[in-house]
């Protein structure tokens, strides 16, 4: 008989602290397992051979087998393939190739190439997508300086290094729904790689729900502030959606999507976009699984104006987040190796920290993890407002792919809180809480025998 733990998780209790995310449910040992298996050894060897290549310039050499960003993706691809081998068959390695067009930060039309190891999923029913990124390319100084010695360790050598162990430790388990690690070029001239993938997705018709972007993770010390933290991890995650923002640009599109931003602005729901749902689930689930670990939720699509390869996904509607180390060091990052009054500057792998890349690579593992076995969404999750009540009832559908969930959670927050306070367990697809919608936001998840849940979908106003 498989082992349940549903019976005693009816929920997670308000904690005393203001805020404070609180979690009573047992890990899973096999993700477990996988998190242990992440190694910060192997971790370092991979940034230190990316670093090797000297360049990864997205404009450097192409046919070089030591030197530039051609050696540099294909020593990723060979390295992806070896770790396929341990899949049965289950895990595919390509190169997605495009050629993008003369333009801002590339000066000639050039052929990119991502590298893209995809993980099928076992349930032939289950056509959910998850995606973990990090981007290959490096630069110094001078954006357009294709020759320069450019390490790029930890922007984002880390990232990549990251991206390849999890394809490592997850191509050897089974997941219903398919996981696509990948390595993206061109980010630093313009998100280039990233974008290709996005728009790829969306024509295709990817079910892609959740995509994980992890750019700059390798680096604990503030060298302007002199702090440092190997503890905490930003996840950047935007409020109103993307495709709400760009559609009130244009005047039709607006009075199109008038509905969507009236529910979800008129209705306090600005903090509840996809990706912040999604930031709240890395938080729950990262630490869960992993120890000392504190994920800080920013609200902003990404740094202050700045921006990563998570936002195409965006605009292409996709649920996508940013990881990002707590204090960047400004001395390493985009600068040309050198020392100038005895401060060292370059992206140089001894200033990285294997250790704390470690730790972000196991909590985006054990996210993946979890999303992948877990049963897809509920669908058409409504609140009902047939009437006036000082009550909450809730009703949706079961998803209609993939394995039947063994319940669902109805999680509840007051409307100051950051975090889902409340996990209620119900086997219906409808629940009664006697608790108001006018102090409180709710969510539904689905969970399987094991505890394993989807992502939480906020509900819409529904007679």
């Amino acid at each position: 008989m498989k082992k349940t733990i549903l019976g005693t998780l009816i929920f997670t209790a308000f904690s005393v602290f203001a805020f404070a995310q609180t979690t009573i449910i047992k890990p899973d040992l096999q993700i477990s397992k996988m998190v242990d298996e992440v190694s910060a050894k192997n971790l370092e060897a991979t940034v230190r051979k990316l670093v090797s290549f000297k360049t990864r310039h997205t404009l450097s050499d192409t046919t070089s087998k030591t030197t530039g960003i051609g050696a540099a993706r294909n020593w990723i691809k060979a390295e992806m393939e070896r770790y396929a081998a341990a899949s049965g068959g289950r895990m595919k390695v390509e190169f997605d190739t495009f050629t993008q067009p003369a333009g801002g930060r590339i000066d000639k039309p050039t052929v990119l190439k991502n590298v893209l190891a995809i993980l099928k999923g076992t349930d032939p029913n289950d056509t959910r997508i998850y995606m973990v990124s990090g981007h290959y390319d490096s630069r110094v100084n001078d954006i357009m300086n294709a020759n320069s010695v450019e390490p790029g360790a930890v922007d984002d050598a880390s990232g990549t290094a990251l991206s390849m162990e999890l394809a490592r430790v997850m191509s050897k388990r089974t997941f219903p729904a398919t996981i696509i690690f990948m390595a993206v070029a061109g980010e630093e001239q313009g998100l280039n790689g990233s974008t290709n993938v996005a728009k790829r997705a969306k024509a295709e018709n990817w079910n892609v729900d959740a995509m994980l972007n992890n750019d700059i993770v390798g680096n604990t010390y503030g060298m302007e502030t002199g702090l440092k933290d190997n503890r905490s991890v930003r996840v950047f995650s935007e409020g109103v959606p993307s495709t709400v923002i760009a559609s009130r640009a244009d005047t039709l599109a607006a009075r199109r999507a008038g509905l969507a931003i009236g529910s979800l602005v008129n209705n306090g729901g600005e903090n509840d976009s996809p990706s912040r749902q999604l930031a709240r689930y890395v938080k729950e689930i990262g630490e869960r699984y992993v120890s000392q670990l504190d994920v800080k939720m920013i609200y902003r699509r990404d740094r202050f104006l700045r921006g990563g390869d998570q936002t195409p996904f965006l605009q292409q509607g996709f649920a996508a987040v940013r990881f990002t180390e707590m204090n960047e060091d400004f001395n390493r990052q985009h600068q040309d190796v050198r020392k100038e009054n005895g401060v060292d500057y370059g992206d140089v792998p001894d200033a990285a920290d294997y250790d704390y890349i470690q730790k972000v690579s196991r909590m985006n593992l054990s996210v993946l993890a979890n999303l992948a076995l877990a049963p897809a969404e509920p669908q058409n999750v409504g609140i009902i407002t047939s009437g006036l009540t000082n009550k909450t009832a809730l009703k949706w559908e079961a998803p209609k792919t993939g394995k039947k969930p063994a319940g669902y959670y109805v999680l509840m927050r007051e409307t100051i809180s950051p975090y889902w306070e409340k996990k209620f367990f119900v086997t219906d697809t409808q629940a009664t809480l006697d608790y108001s919608k006018d102090n409180y936001f709710f969510a539904v998840q689905s969970v399987d025998e094991l505890g394993h849940e989807s992502l939480p979908v906020v509900p819409k106003p529904v007679r």
